[in-house]
């Protein structure tokens, strides 16, 4: 017998129904009141699939409500539903699925896929088959509706479908998909081609075995009238390129030709799907051969689409030239991610020219979704790195006519242009950049505020070779009008011209010591101008200047000029805004800057830090005992308090240390070293590291307690936890002398594990710019765990000497490197049989003014046994 509603229920859930669609907020927390009432009843989910399905009376907004309020009580409690209840949901979805209107098919289509997600398609074994006969239907709108619901269950459940745990479905559900690529509807050819889409990443199986019909049938439908068609054709264009460039090579030349027609269709989705064509075709080896000769007209194509549409301009306000008064919304302000302390080596290779910030590629936020004129740049930058001066040729003669055009909006399109192909095109740019830089810097003078903005970014991309000239050439200038733009009446502009300063200080280092004063007149000023976003830019622009400068920053004067605001932003700011964490970064740059030089601040950023990190951890503690009771804290608090607290280790020496004997830093490290986030335990081992450099006399007494921590995070999952553990432990080596030997065995064996490991990828370490070898760190803490203890390592040296050679070789020569040194010598010294059958090998690999060096290193009398019993 079917379920029947009771009338009054019936009334009552319609009634909350109506409320919930009231603007009041009062009304609608009733409403989650009454709702979580509501939820106690079994059959109340009855009742909303009966609004949902059957009350066509009622208006479609509240039947389609209904069915999402049902698949929110799905999506939380699907499993606690009575067996009855589940079965009449499913059964009254699939009897429904062509409902005369689109948005309630729609709707049973969220709640299906909703429900097959929950793990339900293994228990609803007669969903797909159904789903796939109901597309045979006359009916367009059950044909539709089945399809769309097919689509949703394709986009949550792709791999569950193309496994054995449902026999395989894919096998009958990608070929009858394939039919209907020629289907009379296109709404239905457009579902046909999303749901075979979603199985291009994954390569189904299925889909594999079917590849060229599917891209016979792409190629048939590529002039569809309807642009949602195109659009899901391009897309599986440029999927396949990624994943089976095989089957389009013999075609290559039509679909590049259609793709260079469709990046200018006339609906912008369309247009930005097959751009992405363009930045998927640079990353494959084939890209320069199949391309080359359609540069010429591709080129012009993706210049158009890099101007603003007259719909950006709208939106950014691009007619709004000062708005420095108006207090930013909170949803502008993105979420900021801290990025952890890692403990790097200086290394031998040096920057490359251009730098690493490729994936800033645009400047316009507002439109952070991105849009046809980002992927157009995007594109123009990834094809200059691939064709580099060969990309010039068709550039040079349109970005005349664009960056001398009267037309502000032509005139902001050539400036992106210049900047997009900076990284790629450097060296042939150079001829030209004496005469286009001047010109960029009289932009930023320009009476249009998104011309001033891109052309700040575009300057930004030139730096490095800005600094490469004579200061007063184009550095002076540049920083000049620079810093004049950092106060620009527009917020945009201001942004802009923070990012682009702070990229200038990476690049000019120490060039701007004489400019110091007038630096930081302009930065402090600032601070009283700015509203919440661009404050948040303007502390990592003091943070990288401190960086960028280091010592120099320590005289009274910019002491006197800089400290106060920063101070009075520290104590406006409670402990649990957001705007802390890039204010504690910054101080962490200005303080290890300062040096003895933030003596005077030390005191209050200490204590509070320490706050920092023990409310973070009480809270964690409150909410794993009582997760019901409390919220989870976000423990971003902690890590950059950690990360400050380095900062002043660092900056401070010494004097850290009646900070740390006042305080319980040492017990509270005991609990963040055993976090169990890794970006907590990677902070923790870098402040462990400089403490235990600063003030060992504090770290000490913990090391019995410390050490079997470290020696379990030796993990090379966790490469920077793990880096920075073993950073530590080198460290203590070198304090504890001798007294290590009892705790030699705890970590020995993992790092002789980690640095023989084959391939450690190359990691980019943030803080230098440069790479290292993360193997250089485990090699170093050996070769100090060695000095300190040669008995008990050298009987391991067989086990680690070649890749302890190899990984060495690149570091510019440290302390560091001349303690592990010491170490290898000592343990030779101890070992000589276990080096000799490898010194051979050695002496080849090194090259004979490596082995030079090293063997200058051995005592005598080792020496001479070398020479005289093994012939090295």
């Amino acid at each position: 017998m079917d379920w029947q509603p009771d009338e009054q229920g019936l009334q009552q859930v319609l009634q909350l129904l109506k409320d919930s669609q009231s603007p009041n907020t009062a009304t609608q927390r009733i409403v989650q009141d009454k709702l979580k009432q509501l939820n106690q009843f079994p059959d109340f989910n009855n009742y909303l699939i009966f609004v949902l399905t059957r009350l066509k009376s009622e208006d479609e907004p509240t039947r389609s409500l209904s069915g999402l309020i049902l698949k929110n009580n799905v999506k939380a409690h699907y499993q606690s539903f009575p067996p009855p209840v589940a079965d009449f949901i499913k059964q009254e979805c699939l009897n429904n699925i062509g409902d005369a209107s689109s948005l309630i098919r729609a709707t049973i289509g969220i709640l299906i896929t909703t429900i097959a997600s929950k793990g339900e398609l293994q228990m609803w074994p007669e969903l797909l088959p159904q789903l796939c006969n109901l597309l045979n239907s006359e009916d367009y709108n059950t044909c539709e509706g089945a399809f769309g619901a097919l689509q949703k269950i394709c986009e949550d459940s792709s791999e569950l479908l193309d496994s054995d745990a449902l026999n395989r479905p894919l096998n009958i559900m990608i070929p009858k998909f394939l039919q209907f690529f020629k289907h009379c509807s296109p709404k239905i050819r457009s579902h046909a081609i999303a749901c075979v889409n979603q199985f291009i990443m994954d390569r189904a199986q299925a889909l594999m075995d079917n590849i060229d019909t599917f891209i016979e049938h792409l190629f048939a439908l590529a002039v569809d009238d309807d642009p949602e068609v195109r659009k899901n054709v391009c897309r599986a264009l440029v999927m396949l390129l990624e994943v089976r460039i095989d089957r389009l090579i013999p075609h290559m030349h039509s679909i590049i030709q259609y793709m260079l027609q469709r990046t200018q269709d006339h609906d912008e989705n369309v247009a930005l799907e097959a751009c992405e064509f363009w930045l998927t075709l640079a990353e494959q080896p084939i890209c320069k051969e199949v391309l080359a000769s359609h540069l010429v007209q591709l080129i012009p194509i993706l210049v158009k689409g890099m101007k603003y549409s007259e719909i950006d301009i709208i939106l950014l306000k691009g007619d709004v030239e000062e708005d420095e008064a108006v207090p930013d919304s909170e949803q502008d302000i993105k979420p900021r991610f801290h990025k952890s302390r890692t403990v790097t080596l200086p290394h031998e290779a040096e920057r490359p020219d251009g730098s690493e910030d490729a994936e800033d590629d645009d400047d316009d936020d507002a439109l952070s979704d991105w849009n046809l004129r980002k992927c157009s740049a995007a594109a123009l930058d990834v094809l200059a790195n691939v064709f580099r001066e060969e990309l010039l040729p068709h550039l040079l003669p349109l970005l005349k006519d664009l960056l001398f055009h009267p037309e502000w909006v032509v005139k902001e399109s050539g400036i992106l242009v210049l900047g997009a192909i900076a990284e790629g095109c450097m060296q042939g740019m150079v001829p030209y950049l004496p005469e286009l830089i001047p010109h960029l810097i009289q932009c930023l003078s320009d009476k249009k505020a998104l011309v001033r903005s891109i052309a700040c970014w575009t300057l930004s991309r030139y730096a490095h070779w800005v600094v490469s000239q004579p200061p007063d050439m184009h550095l002076k200038p540049l920083m000049t009008e620079l810093l004049k733009r950092i106060l620009d009446g527009n917020k945009r502009v201001q942004e802009a011209a923070c990012s682009a300063f702070a990229t200038l200080e990476e690049e000019a280092c120490t060039e701007l010591v004489p400019y110091l004063s007038y630096i930081l007149d302009t930065l402090v000023f600032a601070f009283g101008k700015y509203q919440h976003k661009n404050l948040l830019i303007l502390y990592d622009a003091i943070g990288t200047l401190a960086d960028s400068v280091g010592h120099h920053l320590n005289q009274p004067e910019y002491i006197q000029k800089l400290m106060p605001p920063l101070i009075q932003k520290w104590n406006e700011l409670k402990d649990e805004d957001k705007d802390l964490f890039p204010l504690l970064e910054c101080l962490s740059s200005v303080a290890t800057a300062l040096q003895s030089g933030f003596l005077p601040y030390c005191e209050p950023v200490y204590q509070r830090c320490v706050t920092l990190v023990q409310k973070t951890l009480a809270q964690a503690m409150m909410y794993t005992q009582h997760p019901e009771q409390y919220e989870a804290p976000d423990k971003d608090f902690m890590i950059v308090a950690l990360d400050l607290l380095s900062g002043l280790a660092e900056g401070l020496g010494g004097h850290v240390e009646q900070l740390v004997a006042r305080s319980n830093i040492m017990t509270l490290l005991f609990q963040c070293m055993q976090d169990s986030m890794p970006e907590v335990r990677q902070s923790s081992f870098a402040l462990l590291g400089d403490l235990t450099k600063a003030c060992f006399i504090h770290v000490k007494p913990c090391i019995a307690e410390f050490m079997p921590i470290l020696g379990t995070n030796l993990n090379p999952e966790f490469i920077s936890v793990c880096n920075n553990a073993t950073w530590a432990i080198g460290e203590i080596c070198m304090q504890m002398g001798a007294e290590m030997q009892p705790y030699v065995q705890m970590v020995l064996n993992n790092l002789v594990e980690i640095i023989n490991r084959p391939n450690t990828p190359k990691t980019l370490l943030e803080n230098t710019g440069r790479l290292t070898s993360p193997s250089a760190i485990p090699a170093i803490t050996i070769g100090r765990l060695g000095y300190v203890c040669p008995q008990e390592v050298a009987p391991m040296l067989q086990q680690f000497i070649r890749p302890w050679c190899t990984s060495l070789r690149n570091i510019r020569d440290n302390e560091e490197k001349d303690s592990a040194f010491r170490g290898i010598c000592m343990m030779i010294g101890v070992n000589p049989g276990g080096v000799v059958q490898i010194l051979h090998g050695f002496k080849d690999q090194v090259g004979e003014e490596n082995w030079q060096q090293f063997s200058e290193q051995f005592p005598p009398l080792l020496k001479e046994r070398l020479a005289a019993f093994y012939g090295v």
